[in-house]
């Protein structure tokens, strides 16, 4: 008999006999597992090696083998703490994008998150541009590396300036822009400059790439040009990332006198803006003018996204760049994914070129201007204390700054207690922030009732933890 063969037959035999008896059990001595089964003395002791090994058996030298003591099986829980060592200090936090992206619990009333909610999705017009865009064969097939020609035509067309379509890249979403921007034009160690406060998947994704993420303030008008210029003196930053257009996530839009200042002290500084234009079919009008279509220096990266405008899995964007600056963004992609993938560029192409985008364009507008509206006359009725920041020509958001001495985390925590998700503010600043602050979003509510229900749970909750009294007299922030 093949000796193999042998051990794995002996080993079954025994496997199923340990299973039959209980914990401490005496199994049969090798010699008379020998006589019983014909078998070798190797045979016998690589068997009980075996059993050993799976932590069904133990020996113990002159007494024989027994049934090891029961356990929820699955063997011993893995050791992975040598995984500590390995990949040592290089840490990838994802804690405050995923806090955004987490889905609400049954009951819960989410007043986070930065999409569209289900029923403002356009997912008639998206389901028949997709059904239109797969039956061509060619949507099966390799794209260009850079992105379809139709849809690079249609990003260039709408950054407008010297844009052409050879210097569209079609990216996946505009984290993915964001990610291959901070790669490409800075290298590990080096600072980049943010407004502070800024989005939290910025600050995630440049420290992801080694950077080091400043702090330049802003006010109601954007940030400080004075200050931007200061920052890039003392640092030696050679990027700045930016959203010009309704901030997040203060609401903030950059005036058109500062959006001239700002790209004259980046060129001054020899140093990139990236210009996240995330917000820009948001607003209750046309877009101002972008920064990318005022340079014409190829100082300015500018991404623009529609994955907020459409659905969450719409992840497609088109990063504008001029020079050496386009080949690294193309050559950062390449390397990490090749390309995007086809079907969904040809139906991105298919929407947007289809009379239900400027009609989704326009319900969405309406929409956010009702649930704006209900948002900052809740705040000022439900959470008085609460001090708007400023009023938003449209976006998703509210910032707020709470009284002096209120303890944010504590406050969170008690709206989710209350059943409603809010923003701690904590999570837009790259270094200590200067109070307490919340950010508050109108979209992700399924109405205006539950959108007020919600504002409603957030007040009690406010009172909750700092024991002030409800029905406090109405006042507004800052216009």
């Amino acid at each position: 008999m093949n000796d193999d063969s042998s051990i794995v037959r002996l080993a079954a035999i025994l496997r199923g006999e340990a299973e039959r008896s209980r914990p401490g059990d005496r199994l049969p001595s090798s010699r008379e597992l020998m006589r019983r089964h014909g078998v070798s003395p190797v045979t016998v002791s690589r068997a009980i090696a075996q059993l050993t090994a799976e932590g069904r058996i133990v020996t113990r030298p002159g007494s024989g083998a027994f049934v090891a003591p029961a356990r929820g099986y699955a063997a011993e829980a893995p050791d992975l703490s040598w995984q500590t060592v390995a990949l040592g200090d290089r840490v990838v936090d994802d804690s405050a994008i995923a806090g955004l992206l987490a889905r609400p619990a049954d009951g819960v009333i989410p007043l986070t998150g930065g999409y569209l909610t289900p029923d403002l999705r356009p997912m008639k017009a998206l389901s028949a541009a997709a059904a239109r865009a797969v039956r061509r064969p060619e949507s099966w097939s390799l794209p260009p590396l850079n992105g379809i020609a139709g849809l690079r035509r249609w990003f260039a067309s709408e950054a407008g300036g010297a844009a052409t379509p050879d210097d569209v890249l079609v990216a996946s979403g505009g984290q993915a822009g964001l990610t291959h921007a901070f790669r490409s034009l800075a290298a590990p160690g080096e600072p980049v400059l943010v407004e502070t406060p800024t989005y939290p998947g910025a600050l995630a994704a440049a420290k992801a790439a080694g950077l080091r993420p400043t702090a330049v303030p802003i006010d109601q008008d954007g940030v400080r040009p004075d200050l931007l210029a200061e920052a890039f003196a003392v640092t030696g930053a050679r990027v700045f990332l930016c959203q010009p257009t309704l901030h997040n996530p203060t609401g903030a839009t950059l005036t058109p006198e500062r959006r001239q200042q700002v790209l004259a002290v980046a060129r001054a500084a020899g140093a990139f803006v990236i210009e996240d234009d995330y917000a820009r079919y948001l607003g209750d009008g046309p877009a101002p003018p972008s920064l990318g279509s005022m340079d014409t220096h190829g100082t300015v990266v500018h991404i623009i996204s529609l994955s907020k405008i459409s659905a969450p899995s719409m992840r497609v964007a088109g990063v504008v760049a001029h020079g050496p600056a386009a080949h690294r963004l193309r050559a950062s992609q390449v390397v990490e994914s090749f390309f995007v993938a086809r079907p969904l560029q040809e139906t991105a192409l298919e929407f947007v070129t289809s009379p239900g985008w400027r009609r989704h364009l326009a319900a969405v507008r309406q929409e956010i201007a009702a649930r704006q509206e209900a948002l900052l006359t809740g705040l000022a009725r439900h959470v008085p204390e609460a001090e708007v920041h400023l009023r938003p020509r449209g976006g998703l958001h509210a910032w707020l700054r709470l009284p002096q001495g209120t303890d944010e985390a504590a406050v969170v925590e008690a709206a989710q207690r209350r059943g409603v998700t809010v923003s701690p503010g904590r999570i837009y600043y790259p270094s200590e922030p200067p109070g307490a602050r919340l950010r508050v979003t109108h979209i992700a509510a399924t109405g205006l009732a539950e959108l007020d229900e919600g504002i409603r749970r957030l007040g009690a909750a406010f009172r909750d933890q700092t024991g002030s009294p409800a029905g406090w007299q109405e006042r507004r922030g800052h216009p």
